[in-house]
């Protein structure tokens, strides 16, 4: 499927024009499943996350084909930490794997890596192999893909308060302008699309601020299943949503004849 023509912009948000078009500017994605994709091959956990990490690969050149511009993921949440140490321990090292395995590939394909959340909980390791994945593929500008980790849309609003407490800003100088661009993922325009996999209907804390004017698509499909049906489907849903930000569309004015 070929890039769709690009979209007109509607007024600008808390970072940058929202596309009204065929084509959302932003996806945002809860990879949900993986873990059910899994037991139902009688396989372990682990198997389902590595198999989403081929479908994330896989599912990033596929949106970019289509004219998507960013691309945002919920690979580990804040709340993820609660799981069996076991799990926790084997996504942590699942990442360096894919870092080493695909980072080359991701470059080469002119995918832009960024990581967002809260890196002070994770090994020095795995921040030297985001800042290693970030530094190599900086310049790229094809898609960009924002890998959020240790996220939560909760922690993100909360992390930008702390920050207009510690530049000590008066209450009438804090508004949304200001907190949208101290947001964990302020480089990018509010998502456009919200696809959630693996059958449930819920965001599940992730990018509560962003996604306000969201258009949401979910899915029965496991992640690791996820791929270019599901994502022309999505996208073909979005196209038929009619997106008036607040506002009222004029009415359509017939030519006299």
């Amino acid at each position: 499927m070929s890039a769709l023509p690009a979209a007109p912009s509607a007024p600008p948000g808390n970072a940058e024009p929202r596309s009204t078009g065929l084509v959302p500017r932003h996806v945002a994605v809860v990879m949900d499943g993986n873990g059910r994709w899994a037991r139902s091959r009688f396989m372990p956990r682990f198997f389902g996350h590595k198999a989403g990490v081929d479908a994330l690969v896989r599912a990033v050149n596929l949106f970019a084909d289509r004219g998507v511009e960013y691309l945002s993921v919920f690979a580990f949440s804040s709340e993820n930490w609660k799981r069996p140490t076991e799990e926790v321990s084997g996504l942590m090292s699942l990442v360096l794997v894919a870092v080493s395995k695909y980072l080359g590939k991701l470059a080469k394909d002119g995918v832009r890596i960024r990581i967002v959340g809260d890196r002070s909980a994770v090994s020095d390791k795995l921040r030297e192999a985001w800042e290693q994945a970030e530094a190599l593929t900086r310049d790229n500008t094809r898609i960009t893909l924002a890998v959020c980790f240790n996220y939560g849309g909760r922690w993100d609003v909360v992390q930008a308060a702390r920050r207009a407490i510690a530049e000590g800003l008066a209450p009438e100088q804090l508004d949304e302008a200001w907190l949208g661009r101290h947001m964990a993922l302020s480089f990018a325009p509010d998502p456009d699309l919200f696809i959630r996999t693996g059958g449930e209907m819920r965001i599940s804390n992730f990018m509560l601020w962003q996604s306000a004017y969201a258009e949401f698509h979910f899915t029965d499909c496991l992640w690791p299943d996820f791929g270019a049906e599901e994502i022309d489907r999505a996208l073909a849903a979005y196209a038929q949503r009619d997106r008036r930000f607040g506002m009222i569309r004029p009415p359509v004015v017939q030519a006299a004849e």
